[in-house]
């Protein structure tokens, strides 16, 4: 085995694993490609043999090639904005005195305005699923379609909901945004202030590397911020606790970056990590669910589908939680 950070990692198989291996490949070489255009054309080339993360616009490209294909599938993950429900006072904002993202009006009407088939077919080339939940799969709400509704895209409601909160000319204040986390994470943000700037409220996107961007927001230096979660759990629990509750000790509500607090929000998430009855506890699930996506603590906006492109001789076995598992795969 060798390595060069971010450059190559190379390993090699052991064959007194004890695992065991369904796959026939010996040795795996990880390539470090910042470039999208690079990573492609390492592919079309034979440079490499598989790319984990193919930029959208390229896939049209790439399923058209001779040779390559793409094989894709949900990623129990999804994709949201939070905002600063906390501050008396936003940070970067033109409004004094006062944080406009305390009333629920006006954070609803930031999720009317966000037109996220635009996101689904343009932006996103069809690779995501729009979603009204923050949740990484549909199964951690029991696949209940009451939470995979999204608010109506409604601009003119929007308008109002502003200026019934008394923002009629909306306000200015900064959104926080990775550049290299999520499949197309700052085009998203550029994508959603220009459907913000159509209702009034204008956003400046802040666009940093990921390591730069985790450590400002656990210091809650933000007004606004995107955040994807997921992973290989599906259930609910793993959301509830570090993301949904306050703040509070052991890692509860670390991850509430907006640091909002919702006494009834948390007595429901809590009671439902301690429930043992399923049946109930699946009801205290919802409930907490229920109060969260009413006071819209967080605008969900899609779960990502992940395409894996590969040199049609590969044969790899895809995953939800985007993990490319070497003892599956098979070269022909």
């Amino acid at each position: 085995m060798s390595r060069q950070p971010d450059v190559r990692t190379t390993f090699r198989r052991n064959p007194a694993y004890w695992g065991g291996f369904e796959g026939n490949v010996q040795e795996v070489a990880y390539v470090s490609i910042r470039s999208d255009a690079t990573r492609t054309a390492a592919l079309l080339s034979g440079e490499l043999d598989f790319v984990l993360d193919p930029a959208p616009q390229d896939l049209q490209r790439l399923r058209q090639t001779p040779g390559v294909r793409v094989v894709e599938g949900p990623e129990t993950r999804s994709i949201f904005i939070g905002m600063d429900q906390a501050r008396d006072e936003l940070l970067n904002s033109n409004i004094k005195g006062r944080n406009p993202f305390k009333d629920v009006r006006v954070r609803r009407a930031l999720y009317h305005a966000i037109n996220i088939e635009t996101i689904r077919a343009n932006l996103m080339r069809g690779m995501a699923v729009p979603t009204g939940s923050i949740l990484p799969s549909s199964l951690g709400t029991y696949e209940d379609p009451e939470f995979e509704r999204r608010l109506p895209h409604d601009p003119e409601l929007a308008r109002r909901l502003l200026a019934e909160a008394g923002y009629p000319q909306g306000f200015e204040v900064t959104m926080d945004c990775p550049n290299n986390r999520y499949i197309n994470d700052e085009e998203i943000c550029v994508a959603l202030a220009a459907m913000w700037g159509q209702v009034g409220v204008k956003v400046r996107v802040n666009a940093m590397p990921r390591a730069l961007y985790f450590a400002k927001m656990e210091k809650l230096e933000t007004s606004m911020y995107m955040l994807g979660w997921g992973g290989s759990i599906t259930d609910a629990e793993t959301t509830l606790t570090p993301i949904v509750r306050s703040r509070g000790e052991k890692g509860v509500g670390y991850w509430n970056w907006g640091n909002y607090n919702n006494p009834k929000l948390d007595e429901l998430a809590a009671a439902s990590s301690r429930e043992a009855d399923p049946a109930r506890r699946a009801e205290l699930i919802k409930a907490a669910f229920r109060e969260h996506n009413a006071q819209v603590h967080h605008i969900p906006l899609h779960r990502q589908v992940i395409p894996w492109a590969m040199r049609s001789n590969v044969d790899a076995v895809h995953r939800a939680d985007n993990w490319l598992e070497w003892r599956w795969v098979t070269v022909k």
